[in-house]
């Protein structure tokens, strides 16, 4: 039987929005695996628009889930739509849209608060034992839905390990092709892009992510 999965955007772009690299490898290896997958985002506007080619902000708004349609080809459904019990599981690619557009990570830190939509979906999927993906620098969102304890890798930026450290999480040191279980939790982590220099190293970790996730799927059963 096929397992759903949703899997959550942040908008398109690795500097404003969800890294497009992680989230095409997450959809391809799910497809692989017979996944059927439903993408989700907010409906809300971006913290800011950044220019990939420069690295500067951009005098522009643009939409969240808009944004996030350019990857999926339009298919994505407003955040507000989806429901836990709908799906076997869910994965969250990284991004700073993570950071910035479904929480305030990157500006606040430790004293960080997450997209109430966001927060209520994954901690449902927590709440009823259903595996959760977070790749790259999403888990910087773990310590806010699984609470204190809970183990993540992030990469090895001594500043971002000390802020998750402060929120309660810990923190497992993982090489990029690898990956990161929190057995009581049934949360995966990989470092991704966090530590990755090529589309190949960064697939590696992924890959075993996902079909760690698909694994645990079956527990439920």
């Amino acid at each position: 039987m096929s397992k759903n999965i949703a899997v959550i955007l942040s908008g398109c772009g690795v500097y404003d929005g969800t890294e497009i690299h992680e989230s095409v490898i997450t959809l391809l290896c799910l497809d692989q695996h017979g996944a059927q997958v439903q993408c989700f985002a907010p409906d809300i506007t971006q913290q800011h628009v950044i220019n990939h080619l420069t690295g500067e902000k951009m005098p522009e708004s643009r939409n969240v889930l808009v944004e996030s349609a350019r990857i999926v080809r339009g298919q994505v459904k407003d955040i507000c739509e989806a429901n836990a019990n709908a799906f076997d599981a869910l994965i969250m690619p990284g991004g700073f849209g993570a950071v910035t557009n479904l929480s305030n990570f990157a500006i606040e830190g430790a004293g960080c608060s997450v997209n109430p939509q966001i927060l209520e979906l994954v901690k449902a999927f927590a709440e009823a034992r259903k595996p959760v993906g977070l790749i790259c620098i999403s888990p910087a969102l773990a310590a806010k839905i699984y609470g204190p304890g809970v183990k993540c890798t992030i990469g090895n930026c001594p500043d971002t390990i000390a802020t998750l450290d402060k929120m309660g999480a810990t923190h497992c040191e993982c090489t990029v092709e690898n990956i990161v279980e929190d057995q009581a939790r049934k949360l995966l982590s990989t470092p991704a892009y966090m530590l990755g220099k090529s589309i190949s190293e960064v697939s590696s970790g992924i890959n075993k992510l996902v079909e760690r996730v698909l694994d645990l799927t079956y527990e439920n059963e």
